[in-house]
C-alpha cells in the first residue's frame, strides 16, 4: 500500500480475524473445487520436484486451512511425492506471528502440518502489487477477499466512506486506480507463473445486479458506517476532515472491469495470461442466517459486529488525527461499533454482510 491512509489497512491480530470472519472461510471453501481443477491441468512437466503455491492477501491464514489442505492432496496426487512450497504473503503490518501459529495448528486452529510430509509453508510480508516468488516459479496462485484493496487512496470522499457510494469524478478516481491496480496486480502474476500455472482469485466486486458485500436487499451496510460517522461529526465527536479520512481505500469491480485487461491486446493477454472461467456469487451472511434460526437479536449482534470490525477497525482508527491520544481514539472507534451493534439489537431485521464475489479461474499460456 502506498499511502499514508493505507499503511493503517491490518486485520484484526492475534488469530480474531479468522475466529470472527466464518463468512471468509465459507467462501474460501465454496473456491476449492476451482483449486482442484487448476491443479489438475498444471503440466506434470513444469513440476520439477516442487509444487509451489501461495495465498495472497492471506491475513493470518486461518481460514484457507482447509482449502490448503485439500490443495496439497490434489498436488499429491497429480505429481506424486513432490515437495510443496506454500507461500502466505501478506503486506508487512500484518500480524505474521498469529499466521504461523495458526498453520502450525496452534491455538485450537486445525492445521495441516502433521498430516503431510515434505509440505514447507513459508511466510513472505509482500504486497500483491510486488512480485512474491521468483519469475517462472508459481504454480498455484490464490487470493480470496483481499485484491479489493487499493494500491492507494486517490482521494477522500467528501460525502461517503465508501467509493460504492461515489458519483461523478470522485468514483471515476477510484475506478482508475482499480483499472491500474488490477493490471498491476495481473502483470506480476505473469511474471511469477510457469507455463501453464494457474490462478484462482477470489475478488469482491459489483455483480450483474449491483448487489456488493452488505448491500444484498437488506439494510446496505455501507451506508449505515456512512451515517453512523456522519452523526459522530454532527455529535463533535470527530471532525470533518477525520469523517473524509475514513474513505476506505477499495473498489468493486464488475465483471467487464475484470475482463477487460484479458481482451484483445489488453495488457494480461498480452503477457500470456487466459481467463478460464469467471462467475459471480453470492455467500450468506452466517451471523444472519443463524439469527433467522435462534431470533435473539443481542446474540445476532453480538456475533456479527466483530466481523465487520475485523477488516474496517485499523482504517477508522488511522483516520483519526494523530493529535489525539492512543485512548481516546480506540475510544471513538469502541464507540462507533457499539452504535452499530445497537442498531442491530434494536432494528435486526435486514442486517447481514452477505459476501459477494467474482470467481476466476487464470491460467499462463507460455
Amino acid at each position: 500500500m502506498s499511502t499514508p491512509q493505507a499503511e493503517n489497512i491490518t486485520m484484526s491480530a492475534g488469530g480474531r480475524y479468522s475466529l470472527a470472519t466464518a463468512g471468509a472461510r465459507d467462501v474460501i471453501d465454496g473456491a476449492t473445487k476451482l483449486v482442484v481443477r487448476a491443479i489438475g491441468e498444471v503440466p506434470v512437466a513444469a513440476v520439477d520436484g516442487v509444487f509451489t503455491m501461495s495465498d495472497m492477501g492471506c491475513a493470518d491464514g486461518g481460514t484457507s486451512l482447509g482449502m490448503v489442505r485439500t490443495a496439497i492432496g490434489a498436488v499429491r496426487e497429480r505429481f506424486g511425492r513432490a515437495a510443496v512450497k506454500v507461500v502466505y504473503a501478506d503486506q508487512p503490518r500484518n500480524d505474521f506471528n498469529a499466521l504461523a501459529r495458526i498453520v502450525h495448528g496452534l491455538g485450537g486452529f486445525d492445521g495441516y502440518l502433521e498430516e503431510f510430509d515434505g509440505v514447507f509453508p513459508l511466510f513472505s510480508a509482500t504486497s500483491f502489487y510486488r512480485a512474491i516468488v521468483p519469475p517462472g516459479g508459481l504454480h498455484l496462485g490464490f487470493s480470496a477477499t483481499a485484491m479489493h484493496w487499493l494500491s492507494g487512496k486517490p482521494g477522500d470522499l467528501a460525502a461517503h466512506v465508501h467509493a460504492v457510494g461515489a458519483v461523478g469524478d470522485e468514483r471515476e478516481k477510484f475506478a482508475a486506480q482499480a483499472r491500474a491496480d488490477w493490471q498491476t496486480i495481473l502483470l506480476r502474476r505473469a511474471e511469477e507463473l510457469a507455463p501453464g500455472g494457474q490462478l484462482v482469485l477470489v475478488v469482491f466486486c459489483m455483480d450483474e445486479r449491483g448487489r456488493y458485500l452488505g448491500n444484498t436487499g437488506g439494510v446496505n451496510m455501507f451506508a449505515r458506517f456512512n451515517a453512523l460517522w456522519r452523526g459522530f461529526v454532527e455529535e463533535g465527536a470527530v471532525t470533518e476532515g477525520e469523517y473524509r479520512a475514513m474513505t476506505l481505500p477499495q473498489f468493486y469491480r464488475t465483471v467487464e472491469e475484470f475482463r477487460a485487461p484479458f481482451e484483445g491486446e489488453g495488457a494480461a493477454a498480452r503477457a500470456g495470461l487466459e481467463l478460464l472461467e469467471m462467475e459471480t456469487r453470492v455467500v450468506p451472511c452466517p451471523f444472519a442466517a443463524d439469527f433467522k434460526m435462534h431470533g435473539d437479536a443481542d446474540k445476532f449482534a453480538t456475533a456479527y459486529i466483530p466481523t465487520l470490525r475485523t477488516w474496517s477497525e485499523s482504517v477508522f482508527y488511522g483516520a483519526l488525527s494523530t493529535a489525539r491520544a492512543g485512548g481516546e481514539r480506540r475510544a471513538i472507534v469502541d464507540n462507533f461499533y457499539r452504535a452499530y451493534g445497537d442498531e442491530v439489537r434494536n432494528h435486526p431485521d435486514g442486517h447481514a454482510m452477505d459476501y459477494v464475489h467474482a470467481y476466476m479461474r487464470i491460467r499462463k499460456t507460455r
